[in-house]
């Protein structure tokens, strides 16, 4: 029986759905969004050399958490991105201020890849 808003129950047929839909979404990002590719590289790189440095789990979650945010602002950036594109190519300054600050976005999570990165690692190997 569906609730006020007209949601059905999910259960476990629902939950496979969504996670169809998951895939459908990272694989039309991988194929359509180089920035995501190349962060899903950076990701296969960094990811298992974040486990492998990583002190402490809390370490590892850091480390490797930071990457993944990346990759989730991205995908977020390049869903508002499609959406803009679907309404028309042509200019309009608040379409060209969405596009910029998701990509401004993407650029802070980067900067806290960096910034983990660096807090985390510098102070035992220097």
């Amino acid at each position: 029986m569906a609730d006020l808003y007209g949601h059905l129950p999910r259960g476990p047929a629902g939950v496979l759905r969504a996670a169809k839909w998951s895939m459908l979404g990272l694989r039309a990002a991988w194929l359509h969004e180089s920035s995501f590719r190349l962060e899903v590289c950076m990701f296969l790189v960094l990811g298992p050399l974040g486990w492998y440095m990583g002190g402490s789990g809390v370490e590892r979650v850091l480390l490797i958490g930071s990457c993944l945010l990346v990759m989730a602002m991205e995908l977020m950036n390049s869903s508002m991105e499609a959406v803009i594109e679907r309404y028309g190519a042509e200019h309009h300054p608040l379409a060209g201020r969405a596009k910029d600050m998701g990509s401004a976005a993407v650029f802070v999570l980067m900067m806290n890849v960096v910034l983990v990165w660096a807090l985390l690692l510098l102070p035992r190997y220097l």
